[in-house]
């Protein structure tokens, strides 16, 4: 029972991870415009993994996607790749791990087998969920780059200029959120796979000889008879003989007139 338990809710986790991973992804917010210490309030910006926006106090928002690969940094594309790496694993891992239920039987499907699956699907979502955390890091760590060298920028020279700083938006809150849920289910599923392990049997092996060769035989010790016994069977062969044999000195057999 408690490894039924460890299953399924090491499924239900990751399934939320995997979601959030999803949600993380598309979210526009992973970069927001910094308004410490910015006169200009009208304007709000915050950047995504594919698209900037721009939003007015008037409630307007207005979006542009990135038409092009090749102008983006090569660490903003990594984030992309590792995303994009960390929610095939989870949408595989999540198909394995439906089929892998013990409450679900399908088929004949053994023990065994069902072991095996939950223990792949574990794996896939731990690294789905190192992928998704490591990708909302990266990105983090570029954001404090670009922050404090903005900011260094700003404060040199005699006259302050205002520049447009970014910091942390939400979306890589819900991206770590969602890579710590799916590492927990894989792990809690991991470890559901050693109670689906069927239990196995060890017999005592006994080794059977048939070899004919191998047999010895032993004969019986021979007992010192007494000349009594001796006298005794002589006399019961002597009596026997004198009763089975006739006149003439041939053995005669008994008949079937002789019981008339």
């Amino acid at each position: 029972m408690s490894t039924t338990i460890c299953q399924v809710m090491g499924f239900v986790v990751s399934s939320l991870g995997f979601a959030g991973c999803i949600a993380a992804t598309g979210m526009d917010m992973w970069s927001t415009q910094d308004l410490y210490d910015n006169p200009v309030t009208a304007v709000f910006q915050y950047q995504g993994l594919w698209r900037s926006c721009v939003r007015q106090s008037s409630g307007f928002t207005e979006c542009r996607p990135y038409f092009t690969i090749l102008g983006l940094p090569a660490m903003f594309q990594a984030v992309r790749a590792l995303m994009i790496v960390g929610i095939v694993l989870g949408a595989i891992g999540l198909l394995v791990s439906i089929f892998a239920l013990k409450c679900i039987r399908i088929g004949n499907m053994e023990d065994s087998a069902k072991a095996n699956m939950t223990l792949t699907s574990g794996i896939m979502f731990i690294v789905a969920g190192l992928c998704a955390i490591a990708g909302v890091s990266v990105f983090a760590n570029m954001l404090v780059t670009n922050f404090w060298m903005s900011t260094a920028s700003m404060y040199q020279g005699s006259m302050q200029t205002i520049q447009t700083r970014y910091t942390f938006g939400s979306a890589l809150f819900v991206g770590w959120v969602a890579g710590g849920l799916a590492l927990v289910g894989g792990v809690m599923m991991c470890i559901a796979c050693r109670g689906l392990v069927p239990e196995e049997t060890h017999y005592n092996a006994v080794s059977y000889n048939a070899s004919g060769r191998n047999i010895s035989y032993k004969t019986a010790p021979h007992k010192a008879g007494t000349g009594y016994e001796s006298e005794a069977k002589s006399k019961k062969i002597s009596a026997y003989d004198d009763t089975a044999r006739s006149d003439d000195g041939k053995r005669s057999y008994p008949s079937k007139y002789d019981y008339v």
